[in-house]
């Protein structure tokens, strides 16, 4: 979890590869509404995301019942966002992929291809409360070690 340009789809998919889970990126879950209105610079509200939430809670209970591991890449900016995701779920953990708002900025700025513009940056920072009850890695670090880090924690 972490705001927009943290790593988690880089680190989410390294992870996954290296633990042999399935990997699952909450973007492409996103209906088409949400999706435009980032497009055009609009912040998505919570009633823009709770249906997107659900939807991402039904996959992982889904996954999860049938014996599956998964990693799963999303905001999950909120404490209720958060609780929206886990319900239920008791295997359900969390890493909080820290990292500077000028990196962020930097990396928002460089990446092509994406529809979160830039520009969303402060309101995803405004709408973010820290976890108290997730893994806390700072992912100014290379991609292999942050994956690495996570690993061990994991695994004990």
């Amino acid at each position: 979890m972490g705001v927009s340009g943290s790593g988690k789809t880089a680190v989410g998919t390294r992870l996954a590869e290296k633990l042999q889970y399935e990997f699952l990126d909450a973007d492409n879950f996103h209906p088409p509404a949400n999706i435009e209105k980032m497009k055009h610079g609009i912040p998505l509200t919570d009633e823009d995301r709770f249906p997107w939430l659900q939807n991402l809670h039904r996959e992982l209970g889904s996954r999860l019942n049938k014996g599956k591991s998964v990693i799963l890449a999303c905001s999950a900016l909120k404490e209720t966002y958060r609780q929206i995701l886990g319900e239920g779920l008791a295997q359900v953990r969390f890493v909080y992929l820290h990292v500077d708002k000028e990196v962020l900025a930097e990396r928002l700025q460089k990446r092509a291809g994406h529809f979160f513009p830039k520009e969303l940056l402060d309101s995803q920072l405004a709408a973010l409360e820290t976890p108290h009850d997730a893994l806390v890695v700072e992912e100014n670090r290379p991609l292999d070690e942050v994956v690495d880090s996570i690993v061990k924690t994991i695994e004990g």
